[in-house]
């Protein structure tokens, strides 16, 4: 604490820095126990027969948010893995991540650096049909780029390993950068996969779509069944909460930590307060009782014996021998109640 009782600026910013963090995890787990809320609160409806049904009644042929399960299957063309024989798909994605390592001046160590270079998504048109063949409905799956997760399988990943000259080592040395290589990857959402949606269901004319939600709610195209998607949220959920409460608590621990250090300065202000008028009202007595002398050199706290005592490092005198030796540990100054490190005997001739 700085004179006054103020904090200093060192705690006034881990105050700040901490209340600051706290208010952000609660701001991110409010928003996740939402969407986490949210799913939970999904309609479950079943890919049969019965959905047109379902959105015929439905307040303006639309489910706002709805789960739904079934295998994916093109609509027309299908997409080809580039380095899989026979790979059908309808989302394919190519990857180019750079790898190197980079030195870090700081703590003088190589760290790993990944970077994508260049990245593809291609789509096709494609539906989430029934497991069971022969049920004739279909759900056409929109936008599906848009989802939050969107669950492709890597089908192809290779390492192309730098060739480096002697010359182009020493460069790397001295330029603080060493590439190792270019991985590539290939990912697909193949033809057959299940897949869960959730999202807004509508019915368009003859076609029931599935889109993303228009309340802000995420819109997912997992893999996952739906109790798997609903367990994984929450736990996200309780991970966020976990981490607010820790932060919480260290922020009403230094808020305590301030509080009891401006409460301990506060009492030692009033005690010296309360020390300096009973000194001014001791002297009053003395000098009534003595005619109105008062004793120059009396020691400020017995006000009978002579000031004998220089305290360092503030230097006052004030004090006998005795009343020093009476002071209660840690002792400090009666004058400016700074602590006393060592006494000085002070000899008057």
């Amino acid at each position: 604490m700085e004179g006054g009782g103020r904090p200093s600026a060192a705690q006034a910013v881990l105050l700040t820095a901490s209340t600051a963090i706290t208010a952000l995890l609660y701001s991110v787990y409010r928003q996740k126990a939402r969407v986490a809320r949210g799913l939970e609160g999904a309609r479950k409806v079943r890919l049969d027969g019965d959905l047109r049904a379902v959105l015929l009644e439905a307040p303006g042929r639309c489910v706002p948010y709805a789960v739904i399960e079934g295998v994916v299957q093109s609509v027309k063309e299908t997409l080809s893995s580039q380095f899989v024989e026979n790979c059908k798909g309808v989302v394919q994605r190519l990857t180019l991540q750079e790898h190197k390592m980079v030195w870090n001046r700081t703590t003088h160590l190589w760290n790993d650096y990944e970077k994508i270079i260049h990245q593809r998504t291609n789509t096709a048109p494609f539906d989430l049909a029934p497991a069971e063949a022969g049920a004739g409905v279909t759900v056409r799956v929109m936008k599906p780029l848009d989802a939050v997760e969107l669950s492709l399988e890597t089908v192809y990943e290779k390492f192309h390993p730098s060739v480096q000259s002697f010359t182009d080592v020493i460069g790397h040395y001295i330029s603080g950068e060493r590439p190792k290589g270019i991985q590539e990857t290939e990912q697909m959402l193949k033809v057959g996969t299940a897949l869960t949606g959730v999202g807004e269901l509508v019915l368009d004319n003859t076609t029931i779509k599935l889109q993303p939600p228009k309340q802000g709610m995420p819109y997912y195209l997992s893999s996952l069944d739906f109790e798997s998607l609903l367990q994984k949220q929450e736990s996200g959920v309780r991970f966020w909460k976990i981490l607010t409460m820790v932060f919480g608590f260290a922020t009403c621990a230094v808020i305590f930590f301030l509080l009891r250090k401006q409460y301990r300065h506060h009492r030692e202000r009033q005690h010296l307060r309360q020390m300096q008028e009973e000194f001014r009202q001791a002297q009053e007595r003395l000098m009534n009782a003595e005619g109105g002398e008062v004793l120059k050199n009396a020691c400020v706290v017995c006000l009978s014996s002579t000031k004998s005592c220089v305290f360092l490092e503030c230097g006052h005198v004030c004090s006998c021998h005795e009343c020093y030796q009476a002071l209660p540990e840690p002792k400090k100054c009666p004058i400016c109640r700074q602590g006393i490190t060592r006494m000085v005997p002070l000899y008057n001739s």
